[in-house]
């Protein structure tokens, strides 16, 4: 008998600025396309609005993320590390790595395929704050993000991609950012200017 895999979703908001430098082709390509610069560096951070794992409430916790991806985005080999909110009782620390490294299956079942090194999970201070159209992401001093939907020809709308299979979600607000710092595990980045995505989360375990 297969062990029985726990329960779990997460509703939120997600941010990612990446090294690319326009909007990034792996939305619309679903990861056959290169990244502009023929490879990804990311930062991503995770606002949990509403979400549980196996019975534990993970409502209001924070998540943010490296990705480190030496070409397509659909040929994995990526390298990936987790800072969890500081605030995470220990099953919703456990739950999130779970999540976040594919164990748990689901909608990020994919990091399981594609993440062949996983470089750390620790506790941080990570905040995820909207001020106007702006989110702002804080890892300590590991990772300062802050990322602005772009508009269109009509100044009041935001720029968004509809309809997607992205793994995400199927829209996709574009954005840049206004900041993009990032030093941990040897990595030294900063991509400001760069391009951002704003996603609307909905994800949870295998049906």
């Amino acid at each position: 008998m297969k062990p029985q895999l726990p329960d779990w979703a997460l509703k939120g908001e997600l941010i990612l600025n990446c090294n690319c430098t326009v909007f990034c082709p792996c939305v619309v390509s679903l990861g056959k396309h290169p990244p502009t610069e023929g490879y990804c560096q990311a930062w991503v951070g995770v606002r949990i609005d509403t979400g549980h794992f196996d019975g534990e409430d993970l409502t209001g916790l924070n998540v943010g993320l490296l990705m480190d991806i030496p070409g397509n985005m659909g040929r994995g080999n990526w390298k990936a590390a987790a800072y969890i909110d500081e605030r995470a009782s220990e099953k919703a620390y456990d739950g999130l790595i779970k999540i976040f490294s594919g164990q748990a299956r689901g909608t990020t079942g994919l990091f399981a395929l594609m993440v062949s090194e996983f470089l750390g999970a620790e506790r941080a201070l990570v905040t995820y704050e909207t001020i106007g159209k702006t989110r702002h992401l804080t890892v300590g001093k590991k990772i300062i993000g802050a990322v602005t939907p772009i508009t269109g020809a009509n100044e009041d709308q935001e720029v968004v991609v509809s309809n997607t299979g992205y793994w995400m979600g199927p829209d996709i607000t574009i954005a840049q950012a206004d900041k993009g710092r990032v030093r941990a595990y040897g990595r030294v980045w900063d991509f400001e200017g760069r391009s951002a995505e704003i996603c609307q989360i909905d994800w949870h375990g295998p049906t």
